[in-house]
Order: C-alpha cells, then sequence, then structure tokens
C-alpha cells in the first residue's frame, strides 16, 4: 500500500543504563539524555536526523534543569530544534508520542525526539560520600513549549487520613480487585505472586533492565530480610523502583523525512493510534477501586479506530508501577491476564525511573516489532494513582486507517461519581484496605470506608494487632466505628 509522506513513524530508540563500582564515572542526567539521543539516530542508521530535529521533548525528572532540551540540542548540533519539557506523570511519554505523532501527521513537524534520564542511584550515593560532582546549572530558561500540566491528584483529606504517596494507595487497589474476584488472601498473592514472576522472567532477559536477578513467585510473594513487607499485600519487589540510573530516547518523523534522511525501511515502525484520558483526580471520588472507566473508554476506542481488536495484539507492555495497575489495565483493555503483559519486566524489575518508564517500554516495543515484522504492540502508561492514562498501538507495518488519535475524556466524565463525606463519624464499612509495615513489621491500616448513604471517606487502624489481623483475615465488609481524627476502630 502507499505511504501517505506525513505518516509518523518511528526511526529510532536507544536505552541506557550506568552503574559503574568507579562513581566518578557516572555522568548527570543530561549527559545520559544526550547519549540516547545520539544512540537513537544511530539505531536508525541516519546520524543527520541529529543536525535536523524539529523538536526536543523531554520527560520530566528528578534533575532541575530548566530546559535541558536546550542543552541538548547544543550538544548534539540541533541548533533549529524547539525546546519543549513535560510536566509530572508516568502517562507522559505515550501522550508525547500521541502529541506529536498528530503534529507529524497534521504537517507542523518533521521529525521529534521524546527522551528522559535519571541519575537518582548515582547522586544519592555521590552525596553520601560526600564526593564534589560536576553538574550543569541551568536557570531562568523556559523551553519554547511546555508539554501537558501538572495537576493535583489527591486532597488534603485523603492526605490528612494517610493516603500520601503511590505505596498506600495501589495495594489498598490491589484490596478491592480481591474482594471482586471473590478470592482469599492466601489465594490471591498466590496469584500476583505469579504474575510478577512473569514480569521478572521478562527483566532477566532484558539487557536494560536494572534488576536481572531470577526470583520465583514464592521470593516475591513472601517477606525475607531482603523482601520486607511495604504495604500488604505488597512486599519490596512488587514496588516500583526508582533508585537507579537509566536513560531511553525515542525517535520520530514522518515518512517523507524518513526517506530524505536515508532510515532504511526495516527501522521503521509505524504508530497507529493513541488515546488519553483520565479518571477522577481525587481518588474518592472513583466509582469503585478495582476498575478505570477512563481505561476501558481509552482502549475502546484505540481499537475502533484502529480496525484491530484484543486478539489481534501480539506484544503488550501494560503499566506495571504494582500489580493492581496491571490487572486493571488487563481487565479494561480485555487481555487475558495469563498473556505476557510485558516486554521489559516492569518498573520493579526492569526499572521505574519517575515518568520515564513508558519511554524505555515504547523502545523496548520497537525492537520487539522489528524482530517481530508485521505485528501489532500496545502500550499503555498510567500516571498518578491509576489516575491519567496513554494508549499506543504500533506496527512495522503503516494502518490502513492511517494515524488516529482521540481524547475520550467526555465520555469517562459520564461515569457515575462517588460523593465524599470528610466530616463523617460513627458507623462505617470497610471498602478497601492496606497495612503499611516499617522495617520493625506491621504499623498501621489504612481503610477506604462507605457510609450507609453510599458515601466514601478514609480512615486509621492504629491498633497494631487489629491491623496484624487485617493481614491474616479478610477486612474488607467488616464494619467500624470512625472518630472525628480518622481513627478507625473495628467492630
Amino acid at each position: 500500500m502507499s505511504i501517505d509522506p506525513q505518516t509518523p513513524v518511528i526511526v529510532g530508540v536507544a536505552q541506557a543504563v550506568q552503574r559503574p563500582d568507579d562513581l566518578t564515572e557516572a555522568v548527570e542526567a543530561v549527559a545520559l539524555m544526550e547519549q540516547v539521543v545520539r544512540a537513537a539516530a544511530g539505531d536508525a542508521g541516519a546520524p543527520d536526523l541529529l543536525k535536523n530535529l524539529g523538536l526536543i521533548g523531554v520527560v520530566q525528572g528528578a534533575w532541575k534543569y530548566s530546559d535541558p532540551a536546550r542543552l541538548i540540542a547544543d550538544r548534539v548540533g540541533a541548533t533549529d530544534a524547539r525546546s519543549s519539557k513535560s510536566a509530572n506523570g508516568g502517562n507522559t511519554p505515550q501522550s508525547y508520542v500521541n502529541n506529536l505523532a498528530s503534529r507529524i501527521s497534521a504537517g507542523e513537524l518533521d521529525s521529534a525526539v521524546i527522551v528522559g534520564a535519571e541519575t537518582i542511584w548515582s547522586r544519592r550515593r555521590q552525596r553520601r560520600a560526600e564526593m564534589t560532582v560536576a553538574y550543569t546549572s541551568q536557570k531562568d530558561v523556559s523551553p519554547d513549549e511546555n508539554f501537558g500540566a501538572d495537576v493535583t491528584m489527591q486532597s488534603d483529606f485523603e492526605t490528612s487520613r494517610g493516603m500520601e504517596m503511590p505505596i498506600n494507595f495501589y495495594p489498598l487497589f490491589e484490596s478491592a480487585i480481591r474482594y471482586a474476584r471473590g478470592e482469599t488472601l492466601d489465594e490471591h498473592r498466590d496469584r500476583i505472586a505469579a504474575l510478577w514472576a512473569t514480569f521478572n522472567a521478562q527483566a532477566v532477559v532484558n539487557e536494560y533492565a536494572w534488576s536481572r536477578t531470577p526470583m520465583t513467585a514464592d521470593e516475591i510473594r513472601n517477606p525475607s530480610a531482603t523482601n520486607r513487607m511495604v504495604g500488604f499485600p505488597y512486599t519490596k519487589a512488587m514496588n516500583s523502583n526508582w533508585d537507579l540510573d537509566q536513560g531511553a530516547a525515542v525517535m520520530m518523523c514522518s515518512a517523507a523525512h524518513a526517506e530524505a534522511m536515508g532510515v532504511p525501511r526495516d527501522r521503521w515502525v509505524f504508530a497507529w493510534a493513541g488515546t488519553d484520558a483520565h479518571d477522577t483526580y481525587e481518588v474518592s471520588n472513583r466509582r469503585d477501586l478495582h476498575s478505570s472507566p477512563a481505561i476501558t473508554e481509552a482502549g475502546r476506542k484505540l481499537f475502533s479506530m484502529s480496525g484491530v481488536g484484543v486478539d489481534d495484539v501480539a506484544h503488550i507492555d501494560l503499566y506495571s508501577c504494582f500489580p493492581s495497575a496491571v490487572q486493571v489495565g488487563a481487565e479494561s483493555l480485555g487481555f487475558d491476564q495469563g498473556r505476557l503483559l510485558t516486554q521489559t519486566g516492569g518498573l520493579t524489575f526492569a526499572g521505574g525511573p519517575l515518568n520515564n518508564y513508558v519511554t524505555h517500554s515504547i523502545a523496548t516495543m520497537v525492537s520487539t516489532l522489528r524482530d517481530d515484522p508485521g505485528s501489532v504492540g500496545l502500550v499503555s502508561a498510567n500516571g498518578g494513582f491509576l489516575t491519567k492514562h496513554a494508549l499506543g498501538l504500533y506496527s512495522t507495518e503503516p494502518s490502513a486507517n492511517g494515524w488516529q488519535w482521540a481524547d475520550v475524556q467526555d465520555v469517562v466524565d459520564q461515569v457515575p461519581v462517588t460523593p465524599v463525606a470528610a466530616n463523617h463519624t460513627g458507623d462505617t464499612t470497610i471498602e478497601a484496605y492496606t497495612v503499611m509495615h516499617s522495617a520493625e513489621g506491621v504499623d498501621h491500616g489504612l481503610c477506604a470506608l462507605t457510609t450507609a448513604e453510599g458515601a466514601r471517606t478514609w480512615g486509621r487502624v492504629v491498633d497494631v494487632a487489629a491491623a496484624e489481623q487485617m493481614t491474616r483475615e479478610e477486612a474488607i465488609g467488616q464494619s467500624g466505628n470512625l472518630d472525628a481524627e480518622g481513627v478507625l476502630t473495628l467492630a
């Protein structure tokens, strides 16, 4: 079939991991970004792509550069490239692809690269060693473009009741999944450990994974000296890992530009379709705590626009900060959870470099598709607390429907929300929960609670014995009394 010259294609990808024995050899984040941008042009077989870049989009990280894309542009000779920096969110890399593919398709842009890097592992250890390390200072310089917007994804009320971080929310979602499936605590723990063992096995064979140490399902499931319980039922081996140094880049351009730059056809991977949406920004308002209307609607639209179905997707990489995110993604998109749901090994084992994981997953997917020409791959991305979502379909062959993109927020916003009872005291019922652990053991329970009127509130179980009991017996459905300070006393 003939290819529209403005068809968006990925032509080059690159990933890097650094963990030197000598910390003086570790480079800073912007240098790691430069490295993978250059490598992505090399992967495309067209070094001249660098000086002809139209835009450099940098995924926001833990560094302090105000316009890192400009630093990269100066270093690689992309003098005419516009600089862009994203907002926070793990959905960002796929959302970037969706945005740039649409601009390329519309003829607004010929080429772009998406890049990100973190050097948290080396910087932490350099500080501990009281090392003086050169670091590029850049202040009061603004990018040409800002991509996305930072939004508040939790309320002061949620924070006041202990619901502060992903390690609090995602294991709580996990309990809701367990209850909805009708599983016992042990059945559920066995199943998610087996799921995570498949992710570990994939990381073991991924040369860019941060942790490639094999782990059995039992080793993942059960607490040990090196794998303590964090938020029941999650051990450390079920949590995203951001203590790492990683970088990744994805280079895109129009089909016409790829041809003009001499990119060999066997390097091309077409962006077929993309969708974006978000669930309620505050978890308190979610319809339930075990599903995602946003992923469901985004997936439905993705498949309808591209003219393919679930069974046509050969390769999958679902966002995998915690097992609950994978299960909700699979259920929402219609994928059997017995399938291989990762290409990288996920954010526990392959690595979770803050907002940039999906740049790695797209890069890995591109390599997977090149090795299986004609097949279709799906990437999902997630930011916040199962909040912001982006999906993408890819193949080495062009889509019969051309590039398609949609935001389905108007449909998602029709889903009923749950009211919040922030001032509720008295009788409540546990809807979902987790039990947080310190290094010494059980610390406290965190509970999503429902009132008799069907509103949601939050409570803490501070009685250690009661919290410990919640790790041995199902507590969802149990009643309790909530005081004005948010302390829940179980009946």
